[in-house]
């Protein structure tokens, strides 16, 4: 399958929690909540027309001609909605004056060194794909996107929401989308959707280790941390060691996310529950990470992408799916009855999850 072909439309805020904001009786904070959601409602039906018509990314350069490093082109949307915008920062540049624009670099760089160092992958295809971002996208736009082909930042609303480039894991999130979509090309729908928003908290989560050098045991294991204003009771949007704690806030309402199998949520919502389920495969991996310690990257987060890219985890999996090749690949690379084989037993067990 021509994997780069089938991109979907994923936004690191859940459409759910603007839902809930819309319903606020401040008419400043539902407008901007509304205005989000009839932008991403748009951007969805544009992603699927370009998904029906077979048209693909960019194609990457020939081997010969791509360079080793990264290759980052960082633009600025002035506050319109037209992609990409002007450039500001290309690959190697200096520094400039505004800080959105080299958050944005520097996470691009920090999402390409991690897969490189700690998995062998070069930049999102594996095949040195130039990694783009619009920053200061949109009025007051509540959100972050990656729609098939580059990063968009909003700038929040600076209230509930702030500068979306404040947190390396939403950039690290949001890209790995981008390695979804070349991979095993989760459908965005149900459990497969809820793995493919898994699997980019995970590699996000483990691209904001990287760069701070932590251990599993270090790691705040949360996915947006310094993203809510500071008169919002909450920490993040999501809580990876302990779902359903990230926030329980008046205009947000409670995290909804479920951390085991027995509270899992059946709705037609949010693609089935895309970013609420999400929440039981996370925990799963925290508990693994946690119970091998060290970096969470070496062992970890290496079953996770074997995982992913091994080629047998099939677009419509079921969370049964990636925990039993989980299992396998866990064997696979470090031994049949070892101690990773038995931490990923573990981890799904606490959460419910079969493996046969």
């Amino acid at each position: 399958m021509d994997t780069h072909r089938h991109p979907v439309f994923c936004t690191i805020v859940p459409p759910h929690l603007l839902d809930r904001i819309t319903l606020s009786e401040d008419t400043r904070r539902a407008d901007i909540a509304q205005r989000t959601l009839e932008h991403d409602s748009l951007q969805r039906t544009r992603r699927r027309i370009t998904t029906v018509r077979g048209i693909a990314p960019a194609l990457a350069a020939p081997v010969d001609e791509r360079p080793e490093g990264p290759e980052r082109t960082v633009y600025d949307a002035e506050h319109r909605t037209r992609l990409p915008g002007t450039k500001v920062r290309g690959e190697g540049s200096e520094p400039g004056q505004d800080a959105t624009v080299n958050r944005a670099y520097a996470g691009l760089g920090a999402t390409f060194e991690l897969f490189r160092s700690a998995f062998g992958r070069h930049s999102i295809d594996d095949a040195g794909l130039p990694l783009d971002a619009t920053v200061h996208y949109g009025v007051e736009y509540n959100n972050a996107f990656w729609d098939g082909r580059q990063m968009v930042f909003g700038d929040g609303d600076g209230d509930l929401f702030l500068d979306f480039t404040v947190s390396v894991d939403i950039i690290g999130h949001e890209l790995a989308h981008g390695v979804t979509q070349y991979t095993a090309n989760l459908e965005y729908y149900k459990q497969a959707g809820a793995l493919n928003e898994s699997m980019s908290d995970v590699f996000g989560s483990l691209i904001k280790q990287y760069t701070l050098d932590q251990t599993a045991d270090q790691a705040d294991w949360l996915i947006g941390a310094g993203l809510l204003g500071p008169e919002v009771s909450g920490v993040a949007l999501r809580s990876m060691k302990a779902p359903g704690t990230a926030y329980d806030d008046d205009e947000l309402g409670k995290d909804p996310q479920p951390a085991t199998m027995d509270d899992y949520v059946n709705t037609t919502r949010d693609n089935g529950g895309v970013h609420i389920n999400s929440g039981i495969p996370n925990h799963a991996f925290y508990l693994l990470a946690t119970d091998l310690g060290g970096k969470a990257w070496e062992r970890a987060g290496q079953i996770w992408y074997d995982t992913l890219t091994g080629g047998e985890l099939g677009t419509k999996a079921k969370f049964s799916d990636f925990a039993r090749l989980s299992v396998a690949a866990a064997a696979a690379r470090f031994g049949d009855g070892g101690t990773e084989h038995q931490a990923v037993l573990k981890a799904w067990s606490q959460v419910g999850v079969p493996t046969e």
